[in-house]
């Protein structure tokens, strides 16, 4: 569990990072960093994803992976994370922002 921390403080450092970027006006920079916070909040992700019995820890670590993969423009990988997060048995609260995510991101060639 102390991996999955330690990855999961780094990807919101970073996020934190990129939201502070953008605000400069340096989109470049934001852009590599929201990347980097995915890359990292996936991997903590990954390391519980078979932990059913581990929510909300599993549940919300896949909710902001799958809202970093939607900023990179990775909607599959987004969609991939959602799914996963929904085959646990996420709370009522996480469950419907995991649906607020899917339908964002099946919305989008629409919008």
């Amino acid at each position: 569990m102390n991996q999955i921390k330690e990855l999961h403080n780094q990807a919101m450092d970073l996020a934190e990072a990129a939201f502070l970027a953008k605000l400069q006006g340096n989109l470049e920079q934001s852009n590599q960093l929201t990347r980097q916070a995915f890359e990292k909040e996936t991997q903590a992700a990954a390391l519980i994803a078979n932990q059913i019995d581990a929510e909300p820890t599993r549940s919300v670590l896949h909710r902001s992976a799958a809202s970093l993969a939607i900023e990179c423009e990775d909607y599959q990988t987004a969609e991939r994370l959602i799914v996963t997060a929904l085959s646990g048995n996420p709370p009522q609260e996480i469950m419907a922002e995991l649906k607020d995510l899917f339908i964002q991101i099946n919305l989008r060639p629409y919008l």
